[in-house]
């Protein structure tokens, strides 16, 4: 049984979606939910469900990344997981912590990459005038939004769709696409899944 870390920001949605996927004859299972927002709402719905839940506050450690990196890791560590899936970790991670868990962690990222890395996806894709988006699972490497893509699911954008629209819909689908890649990527298969 694979053990898995889920790190988050906000709402957690992602991470529950997750871990109601992590159940009966799935290969893995929750250890941890770890959040760098002690107030995330995440941290007190992954509670509620039993699990456990810390947070390491970045705001206290300035601009010093790898100092508040290195309690990310002391968490991390004693909890043992085989796969860390960033789910709405709103903070970006330097090269030493990517190669650390180099090739057992994941991200989904709300646009079809290779395109639209970083922030405000939804909006570009409507200012580049796409007729569809949607979402991303793949590997974490160093560089942001990179890495071997594990699955993508796909949505049509609307003629009067906006950036708020357009992010309800890819929601829905980060919802299908990250609990199936992760029951996949825990059974040693990194096909890629393809959602439409």
């Amino acid at each position: 049984m694979k053990k898995v870390a889920i790190l988050v920001s906000g709402g957690g949605s992602n991470m529950l979606t997750l871990c109601d996927s992590m159940v009966a004859d799935h290969p893995a299972r929750p250890v941890l939910v770890l959040s760098n927002d002690p107030n995330a709402k995440g941290l007190e719905r992954a509670t509620a469900r039993g699990l456990t839940a810390a947070a390491v506050d970045h705001r206290q450690f300035g601009k010093d990344r790898a100092a508040f990196e290195a309690e990310l890791v002391k968490l991390l560590d004693a909890a043992e997981p085989d796969i860390i899936c960033l789910a709405g970790f709103m903070r970006v991670l330097t090269a030493s912590f990517v190669e650390r868990y180099a090739g057992r962690m994941l991200n989904i990222h709300p646009s079809l990459l290779p395109k639209y890395k970083g922030l405000n996806t939804h909006a570009r894709a409507l200012e580049a005038g796409d007729a569809e988006a949607g979402c991303s699972v793949h590997i974490v490497t160093p560089e942001l939004d990179d890495g071997p893509i594990l699955g993508q699911a796909r949505v049509q954008v609307a003629p009067d769709e906006t950036a708020e629209t357009l992010a309800a819909k890819v929601l829905i689908q980060e919802h299908r696409l990250y609990p199936a890649v992760l029951r996949r990527f825990a059974k040693g298969d990194n096909t890629p899944v393809e959602l439409t």
